[in-house]
């Protein structure tokens, strides 16, 4: 799916932000207020995916970007948990020249020189799996409890679409192919270079108005069936289909669900959506109860900030208890960098403004007052605590004119 940079411009009654490309006038568009992270305001500059439909981009998803690490990547090596050895062999023969074992030339084989017993028969030698005869050292592998399946992305089919081309007459397809695939304003750029084609050839262009007209009258059909198609792919796969997806979707049937049917079918689609996201809910706070009692700060910080439910937050015992547990990581005694990674999970959380550190390192390093100073506006007491004055991150840069 594409990706691309957009400033948001402004908000509108409905909830509804205003935003067009980072550093340009046009692309142009809104984005639902459920996809724009918490804290953002008019002005910031978000990386976001999005589709082209019809009637233009539409945002599918905000990208929020990766935080900076304050320890250090490590590699964890797992074996494959089967005890058998690492490298295996098979010598193959020469073909068409053979040689007797007691000949000049004759060479015995690596499974003859095994020792024997004294009855003649071979002794099985068993030895450790592992290269060379060294006992396999290698860690069985750990399941990784933490790891979920990704989300897969909705796919629709086409069906409602072809379906609307083919009923247009023949003359018009080429026009409704070029609109489905680009949209109103593909068809303006189609126009104008087949006209500037034409007119470099010194022959007559085509008319604009006429083919525009007549984009506008098939374009609403069309964008009608591309959401038939994407709404019915969603109902379908509504229990693993990334959540962003099926919201668009949601979102998109103010516009585009026309009749009875449309409107049938987005309304089985929202109460799906609620089921979910309620199921996904109650999933969530359990999982962040279980991060605390096995007393895992850090992933129960991190739990915390991704709430499936839009409006609905921790119950406050568990607030309380997230809270000093966070608390209880930041002492004096902490490890640097188990502090600055505690830290950058609290900056987060729900609970950021709640913190109060146990305490704090003697003489913080650089790497710790780098992350402090980074995420100083989402915990300004604790930074306050270093000396630090809480400033607002940088803003993606956008790139001026030349002069």
């Amino acid at each position: 799916m594409p990706r691309m940079e957009i400033e948001l411009t402004s908000t509108r009654d409905d909830g509804q932000w205003t935003w067009r490309a980072a550093g340009a006038r046009q692309p142009r568009g809104t984005v639902a207020d459920t996809l724009v992270p918490g804290g953002t305001s008019v002005g910031d500059v978000l990386r976001v995916e999005v589709e082209q439909f019809m009637d233009g981009i539409e945002v599918t998803s905000v990208l929020v970007d990766r935080a900076e690490r304050s320890e250090p990547e490590t590699l964890e090596m797992l074996g494959s948990g089967q005890n058998e050895p690492l490298v295996t062999t098979k010598l193959a023969g020469r073909r068409g020249r053979r040689h007797d074992d007691d000949g000049p030339r004759g060479r015995t084989s690596r499974k003859d020189r095994r020792p024997r017993r004294d009855d003649g028969e071979k002794r099985d030698t068993d030895k450790p799996a592992g290269r060379k005869g060294r006992p396999d050292r290698r860690s069985p592998a750990r399941p990784d409890a933490e790891a979920k399946p990704r989300a897969r992305r909705l796919r629709p089919k086409r069906t409602h679409r072809k379906a609307v081309i083919a009923a247009l007459p023949e003359d018009q397809q080429p026009l409704a192919l070029i609109l489905a695939r680009d949209g109103v304003p593909g068809v303006r750029s189609a126009i104008e270079a087949q006209n500037a084609a034409a007119e470099n050839v010194g022959e007559p262009g085509i008319p604009s108005d006429l083919l525009l007209k007549l984009a506008e009258r098939i374009h609403p059909s069309l964008r009608t069936a591309d959401w038939r198609d994407r709404a019915e792919s969603a109902l379908a796969g509504v229990d693993d289909i990334d959540l962003r997806d099926i919201r668009s979707v949601v979102v998109a049937a103010e516009t585009a669900a026309r009749g009875p049917e449309d409107r049938e079918l987005a309304d089985r689609l929202r109460e799906a959506l609620t089921a979910r996201v309620d199921r996904e809910h109650k999933a969530w706070i359990g999982e962040v109860t279980s991060a605390l009692g096995e007393d895992r700060v850090v992933r129960a910080l991190r739990l915390s900030s991704r709430p499936p439910k839009a409006g609905a937050p921790l119950p406050s015992p568990i607030l309380d208890r997230l809270a000093a547990a966070a608390e209880a990581s930041l002492t004096s005694d902490t490890g640097q960098d188990r502090w600055a990674t505690v830290l950058d999970a609290v900056a987060l959380s729900p609970v950021h403004q709640r913190v109060t550190p146990a305490g704090l390192p003697i003489e913080p390093t650089e790497q710790l007052l780098d992350v402090v100073k980074r995420v100083s506006m989402s915990v300004p007491s604790i930074a306050a605590s270093f000396g630090v004055e809480p400033t607002p991150p940088r803003r993606g840069r956008r790139s001026r004119p030349r002069s």
